[in-house]
């Protein structure tokens, strides 16, 4: 009898590595592993709130937070990926330069709308903004999407002209243009960590899985979906 599923939740981010990585893993098990992802402040909430899962995987920052609020087991967190923040635009729109940070500023400057997610690139942006000294000028044009819901699909649509999200979330969407990655005096790098809940069941299952993860054998799936290794 084949035993029951770990339970792994995580943000929208991971989601597309995540599901490539663990149909592979299964391949070589008898373990079965049911995925969801959703908004990273969900997740944490949910989490928080002590909702069965296995595995939960987030922004190292939340993981750390939710093992020092007793949510996590102690000494279970595992470095999965990082990746940077990218900017995009509709398909077939003009394309700003972006290639130094007075180049971005002015993209900025002259979007009619913008969005970015709730999460950690997002409070990274709104300080970036800030710092520029832009931020209550273009404070009317932002958009931010509810949690779940990829900035990327508010640019396809046209409701947000310039979109900023992690390049894993803009890869595999239609109707965009990823212009590239943010230039590197002003890029910010999110690291992606798992760990194992202090309700798992099965947290020596939950642990294997984390190592699968984050081993040599998924750089490939990391590197296509717009991730390097942490």
């Amino acid at each position: 009898m084949a035993p029951s599923p770990l339970k792994l939740i995580s943000s929208m981010a991971t989601r597309e590595v995540l599901t490539e990585l663990i149909s592979r893993y299964q391949q070589g098990t008898v373990q079965r592993v049911a995925a969801e992802a959703a908004g990273g402040v969900d997740v944490a909430k949910r989490v928080q709130a002590g909702e069965a899962l296995d595995i939960v995987v987030l922004a190292r920052n939340a993981i750390d937070k939710l093992i020092a609020d007793g949510k996590l087991l102690a000494g279970s967190r595992v470095d999965l990926m990082k990746s940077g923040v990218a900017i995009a635009v509709r398909s077939g729109a003009r394309k700003p330069d972006i290639a130094t940070e007075e180049a971005v500023k002015r993209a900025v400057l002259a979007a009619k709308t913008l969005s970015y997610s709730t999460g950690p690139s997002g409070v990274y942006l709104e300080k970036m903004f800030e710092r520029w000294g832009i931020l209550a000028h273009i404070r009317s044009r932002i958009i931010v999407p509810p949690p779940g819901v990829p900035v990327g699909s508010l640019v396809a649509s046209g409701t947000a002209e310039l979109g900023f999200q992690q390049l894993s979330e803009l890869l595999n969407l239609a109707d965009i243009d990823v212009l590239g990655p943010l230039p590197p005096p002003i890029q910010t790098v999110t690291i992606f960590s798992g760990g194992v809940s202090v309700n798992s069941g099965k947290p020596e299952a939950a642990r294997a899985l984390l190592v699968y993860l984050a081993s040599p054998a998924a750089a490939d799936a990391r590197q296509r979906h717009g991730m390097e290794p942490a």
